[in-house]
């Protein structure tokens, strides 16, 4: 299960061997191993984060944000879901809370490494945001405009299954105080009632 979201990287070790030939008399100290690149943490000029009524800390608005506006990158570790799922099941029962975000069919964002405010923005059942999901990369983009100080969500729609534990997906409660609030951050249909109806659909054309 992720938001949308959960889920090895090979990472590649550039090693400096620091040799020197035997016909140097003089001792040469050995080259540094240069060190990996640090992601920058992009943040963006609209938003802030800080504590939130809903959950933790949220994103808040500092300045008028316009319908269509792209507010902010979802930054962090890109990661396999092979990996997602390792980290999940690692992290054990919970609040429900993770920052993993599927990008692609075999990119997943781990915004707990090198991510940025994004991974703070709390579910809503009444969002003003939504993600666009462009080249594997994430992006938060309003959908009305959105005053100073109102706190951003877009809807998570977690994926589930129906063989799923419910006492697991009641961890997944939603708090959002909407009026029309669904109670759950969780999609409105699960993953393999979905499959099967696309099937069906196939099997339909078909005949």
């Amino acid at each position: 299960m992720a938001k949308q979201n959960r889920r090895t990287q090979s990472r590649n070790k550039t090693r400096s061997s620091g040799k020197t030939t035997r016909s140097q008399k003089k001792s040469v100290p050995k080259a540094r191993r240069p060190q990996p690149k640090k992601r920058a943490v992009l943040n963006s000029p609209l938003v802030e984060a800080r504590n939130s009524p809903i959950h933790g800390r949220g994103v808040y608005a500092i300045v008028p944000i316009k319908k269509g506006a792209r507010v902010i990158e979802y930054l962090g570790e890109r990661i396999s879901h092979g990996e997602a799922d390792a980290r999940y099941e690692k992290k054990g029962d919970d609040d429900g809370h993770t920052f993993l975000f599927i990008a692609s069919n075999r990119t997943v964002i781990d915004a707990g490494v090198d991510g940025n405010d994004a991974r703070f923005i709390n579910h809503s059942c009444a969002p003003n945001c939504e993600t666009v999901i462009e080249n594997s990369r994430v992006f938060i983009d309003a959908i009305r405009n959105i005053k100073p100080g109102e706190e951003l969500g877009y809807d998570y729609q977690l994926t589930w299954e129906s063989t799923d534990d419910p006492a697991e997906l009641a961890l997944y409660a939603c708090r959002c105080g909407a009026k029309k609030c669904r109670g759950t951050m969780l999609d409105k249909e699960p993953t393999d009632k979905k499959d099967e109806k696309k099937k069906a659909k196939k099997k339909a054309k078909k005949r």
